[in-house]
C-alpha cells in the first residue's frame, strides 16, 4: 500500500500533462475553433509555418493584426491559453518535488495523504496561475494599445533581443541560482513548520511554487518572441527547464544556456541597427 501514493501521485502528474499538451496542439491545429476566438493572431504564430520565428523582429506582431479592442471575453481565452502552457511545461519539472512531498506527508501520517499532495500541486499551479494573469494581461494590452503595429521592424527587433539578453543575463544572476537550487531540491522548505490543514498546505505548494516562477519566469517570456503558440518554440523552452531542474548538472545546463540566449540576443539587436 506505500507504493500506491507515489504511483497515483505519478498517473495524475502524467495524465494531466498530457491533457495540457493535447490542449495545446488543439489550439495550435485549429485556434479559433478551440477557443472561440483568432488565437492565431494573439499568439503571433503564423499557422502556416509553426516553427518559424522571427527573430529580427517580436513575434508579437501578429498580435496587432486585428484592429479591434479584445475584451474580458478575449482576457479570458488568453489566460486560460497562458495557464494551460505553464501547466504542460512546469508540472512534469515540479514531479520530484511533489513525490517528495508525498514520501514526507505519508511518513507523518501514515497513508497515501492523497489530498495533502492534490493540494500542494494545486498551490504550485496558483503560482504559475498568477504569472499567467500577468502575461495574458501584458498580451492583451500590447493589443488593446496597438503597440507592435505602431513600431517599425527595428524596433521590434531591439525589442526581442533585449528580452533574449535579459534572459540570458538573469541565467547568471545569484537570485536564479537561488530559486533553482530551491526548486531543485525543496526539503529545506518542507522542513519548516509542517503544515496542518489544507490552508497551509496550499500555501506550501504555493511557496514552492513561486521560487519556480522566479526561477523561469523570464525564460516564459521568450514565447512572446518566438511565438506564444510556436510549438517548437514553447517544446524547446520546456525541455530546456526540465533539463535545467531535473538533470544533475542542470545549473550548468542553464548558464549555457544564456550564453547562448545572450548571444543570440546581441546578434538581434546588432541586426535591428542594420536594417
Amino acid at each position: 500500500m506505500k507504493r500506491a501514493g507515489p504511483v497515483a501521485a505519478l498517473a495524475a502528474i502524467l495524465v494531466i500533462t498530457v491533457v495540457a499538451w493535447l490542449y495545446i496542439l488543439q489550439l495550435a491545429a485549429a485556434p479559433a475553433a478551440a477557443s472561440g476566438m483568432d488565437m492565431a493572431s494573439m499568439s503571433g504564430m503564423d499557422t502556416t509555418n509553426m516553427a518559424g520565428m522571427d527573430m529580427t523582429g517580436m513575434d508579437m506582431a501578429g498580435m496587432a493584426s486585428d484592429a479591434s479592442p479584445w475584451g474580458l471575453p478575449e482576457w479570458a481565452g488568453l489566460f486560460t491559453m497562458w495557464t494551460v502552457m505553464m501547466v504542460a511545461m512546469m508540472l512534469p519539472t515540479a514531479t520530484p518535488s511533489i513525490l517528495l512531498f508525498q514520501r514526507v506527508t505519508q511518513q507523518r501520517r501514515g497513508d497515501a495523504a492523497t489530498l495533502p499532495v492534490a493540494l500542494f500541486t494545486s498551490g504550485y499551479l496558483l503560482a504559475w496561475a498568477g504569472f499567467s494573469a500577468v502575461a495574458a494581461t501584458a498580451q492583451w494590452q500590447i493589443h488593446n494599445l496597438t503597440f507592435i503595429a505602431l513600431v517599425g521592424d527595428r524596433t521590434r527587433g531591439l525589442l526581442s533581443g533585449l528580452l533574449l539578453l535579459a534572459a540570458g543575463w538573469y541565467q547568471w544572476t545569484p537570485l536564479k541560482a537561488a530559486c533553482l537550487s530551491r526548486c531543485r531540491s525543496p526539503l529545506s522548505l518542507f522542513m519548516g513548520r509542517w503544515p496542518e490543514g489544507g490552508g497551509a498546505t496550499l500555501v506550501l505548494g504555493i511557496r514552492h511554487g513561486a521560487d519556480c516562477v522566479a526561477c523561469c519566469a523570464l525564460l516564459m517570456t521568450l514565447l512572446f518572441v518566438g511565438g506564444v503558440m510556436n510549438l517548437m518554440w514553447v517544446a524547446g523552452l520546456a525541455v530546456l527547464v526540465l533539463l535545467e531542474k531535473l538533470m544533475p548538472r542542470g545549473a550548468l545546463i542553464g548558464r549555457l544556456a544564456g550564453v547562448g540566449l545572450m548571444v543570440w540576443g546581441l546578434a538581434a539587436v546588432l541586426g535591428s541597427w542594420r536594417s
